[in-house]
């Protein structure tokens, strides 16, 4: 068992590192972080655009970084918010024209990335890797919750 769980710790944080490597890599010509990027590629998916609670829901993300990362998005020009009556919560937050091709080329560019790295697999490997991916996030947000049984 705890070979299993080397194995699996090891290859997480060796994945998470190679990722966040290859992401700084590609969004350093955007000056961006990978957390706006989450941002970026969910309001690209809703061209009518989407209100700040509804892209929290959709990123997983608290009300405060929501704020925070469309601060930073909107101050360099690739996220507008329509009818906010003063606040940024009750807005249409849309991507602006150059908010739609960075989304476009950092969507392509992520697509490419995922698909190389899964290289070898054939379809039915990767259907039961994503259905365990799954299952695995479920089990362990579920345990970061209510604790260890």
């Amino acid at each position: 068992m705890i070979e299993r769980f080397e194995k699996f710790s090891l290859a997480i944080a060796e994945i998470s590192r190679c990722w966040h490597k290859i992401a700084a890599e590609e969004l350093a010509k955007y000056s961006l972080k990978s957390s706006h990027v989450t941002y970026l590629l969910t309001l690209y998916r809703y061209p009518d655009g989407l209100t700040a609670p509804k892209l929290a829901e959709l990123c997983d993300r608290d009300k405060a970084d929501v704020s925070r990362m469309l601060s930073i998005l909107e101050a360099r020009g690739l996220v507008t918010k329509d009818g906010s009556g003063g606040s940024r919560y009750r807005g249409n937050l849309r991507l602006t024209p150059e908010g739609q091709v960075v989304a476009n080329e950092l969507s392509h560019r992520a697509e490419r990335a995922v698909e190389q790295a899964g290289e070898g697999l054939t379809e039915e490997n990767r259907t039961i890797f994503y259905e365990s991916l799954d299952t695995i996030t479920k089990n362990l947000r579920r345990i970061s919750q209510e604790g260890l049984k």
